[in-house]
């Protein structure tokens, strides 16, 4: 979906997303305007090559406690960050660029890779991508619906 340089959607507190470039249809995420930067649940992390060649391979969970529909993500490392987390502390992570989908609307965004085993959400949306057309109702969840119910109920638990 294209939307026009005025345009603004509002969006819950947490949202079904999509990330269309690596094939992810569903994923909870928390949007969360506190935080600059979007993370992503990712393991099994490994960096070949150097400078410019720099990438950076990774494996994403869609689901809480559950490998049904584990993704293998190849991209190129758009930078490294330090990061401070909500309990105050600082590590550097790796930064990717991917495409996210709130609404059915795609957005770039600047993605940094953490391990998220112990959250509630395998992935937090941040400022900078909120920023791009979309404001925040903390009253309010799932505005831009839900995954369908056989998802849901197929991966409840894990």
């Amino acid at each position: 979906m294209t939307r026009s340089a005025h345009s603004t959607t509002i969006a819950g507190w947490r949202e079904w997303v999509g990330l269309p470039g690596v094939g992810i249809p569903w994923i909870k995420a928390k949007l969360d305007t506190g935080a600059r930067t979007s993370t992503i649940h990712a393991y099994d992390v490994h960096v070949e090559g150097e400078g410019a060649e720099e990438r950076v391979r990774f494996r994403i969970r869609p689901w809480q406690d559950s490998d049904e529909d584990e993704v293998e993500v190849e991209c190129p490392v758009h930078d490294r960050r330090r990061v401070r987390s909500s309990s105050g502390h600082a590590q550097e992570r790796i930064v990717v660029i991917m495409e996210v989908a709130i609404h059915g609307v795609v957005v770039p965004t600047e993605m940094t890779l953490s391990n998220r085993d112990a959250m509630g959400f395998r992935m937090l949306i941040g400022r900078q991508t909120l920023r791009q057309g979309f404001v925040v109702d903390a009253r309010r969840s799932f505005l831009g619906g839900r995954a369908p119910k056989e998802v849901r109920r197929a991966n409840r638990g894990r």
